[in-house]
């Protein structure tokens, strides 16, 4: 009997998936990305790399919120990349960081079960004093870069009844 169910049990998980499929997040080819990147793993530069981060979201996000397309938010960024140094400056208070806009490097990436393949993409890049710590990224255009924080959702596995009868029998 036993045989039976696994049996069957196997069929059956075989025809079923286990897990729900989770559609994979695509970031369009017309998209400006955010990348801060910090002096050290040191908790502090880790801190001030993320507090950074917010605090550019909020400005660039306010630069570019009603634009409709990358070459207009392109622009917008090119007409303000003196503001956005010198409040980069002013935030930071010295001038130990670089900021780069145009074509950067991102390396992969993996969140939440999807990879973001490594390459060259139009970027506002921030790196701080000499950017041996981790990175922070995201999509600045279009408006993507809010989705991590106001997401509730969780990873959840959905197992089958089957799946815990065969669970039970081993």
């Amino acid at each position: 009997m036993k045989k039976i169910l696994l049996i069957l049990a196997g069929i059956i998980l075989t025809i079923i998936p286990f897990k729900e499929k989770k559609e994979d997040v695509i970031i369009p080819d017309e998209s400006i990305r955010l990348r801060v990147i910090s002096n050290s793993n040191d908790e502090l530069d880790i801190k001030k790399k993320l507090e950074l981060k917010t605090y550019l979201e909020g400005i660039l996000y306010n630069l570019i919120k009603d634009v409709s397309s990358k070459e207009e938010a392109n622009e917008i960024i090119i007409n303000n990349l003196d503001e956005i140094n010198n409040r980069i400056y002013s935030f930071l208070g010295n001038g130990n960081y670089k900021l780069d806009y145009g074509q950067n490097f991102f390396p992969s990436k993996v969140y939440k079960g999807v990879v973001y393949k490594e390459g060259m993409y139009d970027s506002v890049v921030v790196t701080i004093g000499n950017g041996n710590g981790s990175n922070w990224w995201c999509v600045l255009f279009p408006p993507l870069c809010l989705i991590e924080d106001n997401d509730t959702t969780t990873d959840v596995e959905y197992k089958l009844f089957v799946s815990r009868i065969i669970d039970k029998l081993r």
